[in-house]
């Protein structure tokens, strides 16, 4: 055993012992032995005296470690391998069988960390260009490598060396045994899951690694019968696919993602092709492996550009709707029911990616047909029951619900591209129909366990409709009465689910943006008011939820047109009796509020030339801006609600609104004079732009500055309004407060009499004499009446 301090020898002295063997071994091989015995010494375990030996001897011990790897220049194939053996000896963690005297064993992993702070790892990597022509020699390093890989230290001093290239490039190398496509793909997993994936298919992705990956691949896939050959085959897929996913790789140049597309699509094409000619699938769980990733293959090309024309002359399309057909049968081919199931649920999956790029096959293949027959087989109530045991099959156990969401989001996918002749296409078969009796459908399973799933595929519908109806006069009547009874219960909608977490806050806002269906369709409108939906928008909007309000009120905006809807709007009471105005108005200093907009304790202006100008703004530098371009007073319109409001108010008018305290008219008074002020900000920001740019001539800065005055006079007209307001008010008080100080007075007044008669009534009662003399007052008040 070594220790790390021997009594006769220092470790520099051995490191220097090995360096002089080295360099004598080029004159006589004698010291060959020698050399290898001492390395072997090097792999027995260490031992120590004190617990602080291992910290104080930590850089002499790297140094000794990292000089095995400067050893590997030694051009001898039995120091090579001897020093491969010593570096795997240092993962074998058992304690010495016999300890010196007054010495303990290193900790188990202190020789592998070591080896880490020499960066052994690196020197080895390099050591691979050496054994170049030695077979065995390069098994020994690539299986001390995969030990060290094991870290993920060693991992990044592996890349710096360029490890993936190196390895790759060996994948193909002559080796009956096979362990140098093993061990080099072990390897490279390692490199993956220990480092950054983007530097490992960086280093991967030179046309020579490519072309490399995929000779072996296809000689494993034509001639790996074993169960362990199958296993390589999918191990270097992954690859493959991750390279995939990096737009530098060569995969078309190379051909290796057309061979790649042919695999995935074979089976259910029935195409002859060269690339695959007498390849078989079994049922076996490696190939039914490789069958998925083919398919995620599928999906990553698909986000690459250049692949587009690949993925269409090579019949993806077809192959991908070969699935979407109801599960007559227990499986396809030799996969069992589960496994196909597992296939089908992918393949719609990636159709989902791949139909919007491909809409002219799509259309072709009559694939809304496929996807509506489908969808009518999922609501039916045949004895078919989902497995649900793939990723892809979450809430799919005993039903067919799996298979209904990702057909939707195929739907969703191609909808969303606006396209006339797919939505025509979908129309004409009766898609808007069908459609609203899958949400009845969803809506009843709901009723019996609400899930995340039920609520996506109801958010997809709402989607597809609205994109399908969308500009369509005859396409909404076709939606208008059964729609908008299927549409009402999502708006009534509990607020407290909005946070819930399952995605009721993503269905509100497709069912909101559903309300295109109805908006522009006056039969639809109509029958929406009748359901008394403007309320329930307005309670939505009294929830004064932040994502809702610009929604609601953009929609409330559209609703205004029809004619019927400021009346239910004026009708409308929320809580504590508040009317729609009163909201609108509160949500408009909610908004002042946030966009740090200066407002006395009142509510009243307090800045006369820039009243309505939030505080990002005024802190914005005068930029010159093209004609074209707007400026920020413009822009400021669209990401806030206070134009939407101003609107609302419009509609309703600015007199004689109802349940609107002194604060909602002092804040009105500004809404009213809105566009006065957004006027006011253009001008402002024109004459800024115009003095940066160039001096005015006089008689423009004439006008220029009268401008600027009108703005300003009307900050201070509408000042003073609020002002008469506010004071009008306070007389209003006064004289309130005067009314019920009268009626308080009278009260006491009336009080204070009733107890004096009370008093003399106690009198009276309780004293004789006093009793006598009000009788004779009585007696006499009634003689001289008489």
């Amino acid at each position: 055993n070594l220790t790390l301090w021997h009594k006769n020898f220092s470790s520099s002295q051995i490191m220097e012992i090995l360096n002089l063997c080295a360099e004598k071994m080029n004159e006589q091989e004698a010291f060959t032995k020698p050399l290898c015995e001492l390395i072997k010494l090097c792999g027995l375990p260490f031992q120590k005296k004190k617990f602080s030996d291992e910290i104080s001897y930590s850089t002499v011990v790297s140094k000794f470690i990292a000089q095995l790897g400067y050893l590997m220049r030694v051009p001898s194939s039995e120091v090579r391998i001897q020093i491969c053996k010593c570096v795997i000896s240092f993962y074998n963690t058992e304690p010495p069988r016999k300890l010196l005297s007054g010495f303990q064993p290193t900790s188990a992993n202190y020789k592998i960390q070591m080896a880490e702070l020499g960066g052994l790892a690196e020197t080895l990597v390099l050591s691979l260009a050496v054994a170049e022509s030695q077979l065995i020699e390069k098994l020994w390093i690539l299986k001390a490598l995969q030990h060290l890989s094991s870290s993920g230290v060693n991992c990044r001093l592996m890349l710096k060396a360029r490890a993936a290239s190196r390895l790759c490039l060996y994948l193909n190398g002559d080796d009956p045994s096979g362990q140098l496509v093993f061990r080099s793909s072990e390897i490279l997993w390692n490199l993956v899951e220990n480092t950054s994936k983007e530097e490992v298919c960086n280093q991967l992705s030179s046309l020579e690694c490519v072309h490399t990956l995929k000779e072996v691949f296809e000689d494993l896939l034509m001639h790996g019968f074993r169960h362990y050959d199958r296993q390589l085959r999918n191990d270097l897929l992954v690859f493959a696919t991750l390279l995939a996913e990096n737009p530098a790789a060569p995969m078309i140049e190379s051909g290796f993602a057309k061979l790649l597309i042919a695999l995935a699509t074979f089976t259910e094409v029935k195409i002859p092709n060269p690339l695959v000619k007498g390849l078989k699938l079994t049922c076996c769980y490696e190939d039914f492996e490789m069958k998925k990733l083919l398919f995620h293959v599928i999906r990553v090309l698909s986000k690459d550009p250049r692949a587009v024309q690949l993925l269409s002359e090579n019949d993806v399309m077809p192959a991908l709707l070969y699935y979407v057909k109801p599960n007559q049968k227990p499986g396809f081919y030799e996969w069992s029911a589960a496994q196909y199931e597992e296939l089908q649920l992918h393949a719609i999956a990636i159709l989902a990616s791949v139909a919007p790029l491909l809409i002219d096959k799509y259309l072709s293949c009559q694939a809304n047909t496929l996807l509506l027959v489908f969808l009518e087989w999922c609501i039916g109530h045949d004895a078919f029951f989902g497995q649900g045991n793939s990723f892809h099959g979450t809430s799919g156990r005993g039903n067919k619900l799996a298979q209904m969401r990702y057909s939707l989001r195929v739907l969703r996918s191609v909808v969303a591209l606006y396209d006339d002749a797919v939505n025509l296409n979908l129309c004409d078969q009766g898609a808007i129909s069908q459609l609203l009796d899958i949400l009845k459908y969803t809506v009843n399973k709901s009723k019996e366990k609400e899930d995340a799933v039920l609520l996506e595929i109801q958010a997809d519908v709402l989607f597809i409709l609205s994109a399908v109806c969308k500009n369509d006069l005859l396409r909404k009547e076709l939606f208008s009465y059964e729609g908008v009874d299927v549409l009402i219960p999502f708006i009534q909608m509990d607020p407290k689910k909005l946070c819930s977490g399952l995605g009721h806050n993503f269905l509100l806002l497709s069912a909101l943006d559903c309300l295109s269906c109805v908006l522009g369709c006056y039969i639809a409108e109509d029958y929406f008011l009748e359901k008394q939906g403007v309320f329930l928008l307005l309670d939505l909007l009294a929830v004064k939820q932040k994502n809702l309000c610009n929604i609601i009120l953009g929609i409330l905006v559209e609703f205004c047109d029809n004619p019927k809807t400021t009346s239910h709007i004026s009708i409308w009471r929320g809580e504590k009796d508040q009317t729609a105005a009163s909201l609108l108005i509160q949500l408009w200093r909610q908004e002042e509020l946030d966009l740090g907009i200066k407002r006395d304790h009142y509510g009243r202006i307090v800045d006369m030339k820039r009243p309505i100008t939030s505080s990002f703004q005024k802190q914005q530098e005068v930029i010159p801006l093209p004609a074209d371009c707007p400026s920020f007073a413009i822009m400021e319109i669209s990401e806030n609600i206070r134009a939407k409001l101003y609107s609302l108010l419009c509609k309703l008018g600015f007199e004689n609104l109802p349940g609107l305290s002194a604060k909602d008219r002092v804040t009105l008074a500004i809404i009213q004079h809105y566009i006065d002020f957004k006027v006011g900000e253009v001008w402002s920001e024109i004459c800024a732009e115009l003095k940066e740019e160039f001096k005015p001539i006089s008689s423009d800065e004439e006008a220029l500055k009268v401008l600027s005055e009108v703005s300003e006079n009307i900050g201070r007209m509408v000042a003073a309004l609020q002002t008469e307001v506010l004071e009008s008010q306070h007389q209003q008080e006064i004289q309130e407060e005067q009314k019920t100080y009268k009626k308080i007075k009278a009260i006491h007044k009336q009080k204070e009499m009733l107890n004096k008669s009370w008093e003399n009534f106690l009198t009276r009662t309780s004293n004789y004499e006093a009793l006598k003399v009000r009788n004779m007052s009585d007696g006499a008040k009634h003689t001289f009446t008489v």
